[in-house]
């Protein structure tokens, strides 16, 4: 068996078009979307990643705006440049980039943010109305996963999803997110870590693998059930080599993989994307 790839860029650019369109509606009625972006210190793939969401910015039309906090800046220069995005009617949702660097609060910071400002879905607010099936912006590297599942017309819907592990950005919501009554999701959602016992067992009895921990490699052929669906969420960094959670040679046995370049993070980028036009709509109401 070889596994078909759960390539991201078609995704992204499906998600992308439907942005370009409500930018331009927006400019009709004199409103210009703003992505705001806090980046603290100075972590090269953190730099980069936030370089292409305001490249990608650029190409649908909307304004990016940057604040750069240095390492050594105190603490509190994260929280102005907080309040400096909350009170800025150019931007219209922004995010502050994770991981910050050392001596900085990211919890902290995240709960100064004006909720309906959140481009990335992960101030509390949100995250509840994720719980409670509301209206809101969903994180986006989960959305951009459920996306992918609906582009390719994978039906998850009451099927076994194990996902390996459980942080804030990926592994947690995206557990929340799979379990709605919504396309691309409905499934029965099992959260693990790389701390269970015999985990290998779960995740064989799984019809869908979604691996979240930023471990090389960590996941291997023989954990995977023959034509399981498996999409790699971790990342990390060799140098300037992008690593994925999943081996690669699990294409042998799924039927459904992420590459390890143009996987889940077009569709990451997008979906913040189209979390700050929603934001930048609420405006106009």
């Amino acid at each position: 068996m070889s596994a078909q790839f759960l390539a991201g860029g078609p995704v992204a650019e499906a998600v992308l078009h439907d942005v370009r369109d409500r930018v331009q509606a927006l400019k009709a009625k004199g409103i210009v979307p703003g992505l705001g972006t806090i980046l603290v210190g100075d972590d090269g793939a953190s730099a980069g990643y936030v370089r292409k969401k305001h490249e990608t910015c650029e190409s649908v039309g909307m304004v990016s705006h940057h604040i750069q906090v240095d390492a050594g800046d105190p603490p509190a220069a994260l929280e102005e440049s907080v309040a400096r995005f909350n009170e800025d009617p150019e931007v219209h949702a922004y995010i502050i980039q994770h991981p910050v660097a050392e001596g900085f609060d990211f919890n902290a910071a995240l709960s100064l943010m004006d909720p309906t400002k959140d481009a990335d879905g992960l101030h509390p607010t949100n995250l509840g109305k994720l719980v409670l099936q509301e209206d809101g912006p969903v994180p986006c590297t989960p959305a951009g996963i459920q996306a992918m599942f609906v582009h390719y017309n994978i039906d998850i819907s009451g099927r076994h999803v194990v996902v390996i592990g459980r942080g804030p950005t990926l592994g947690r919501p995206l557990s929340l997110l799979l379990t709605t009554k919504s396309p691309g999701a409905n499934a029965a959602v099992t959260v693990v870590h790389s701390a269970v016992p015999d985990l290998d067992e779960l995740t064989r009895e799984a019809d869908v693998v979604v691996a979240a921990l930023g471990i090389p490699s960590f996941v291997k052929p023989d954990m995977v059930k023959p034509g399981a669906v498996v999409v790699s969420g971790g990342i990390s960094w060799e140098g300037k080599k992008l690593l994925a959670d999943v081996d690669e040679s699990v294409g042998e046995v799924a039927s459904w993989i992420t590459p390890r370049l143009g996987g889940v993070g077009p569709t990451t980028v997008a979906m913040l994307l189209r979390n700050t036009a929603e934001a930048a709509e609420r405006d106009t109401n």
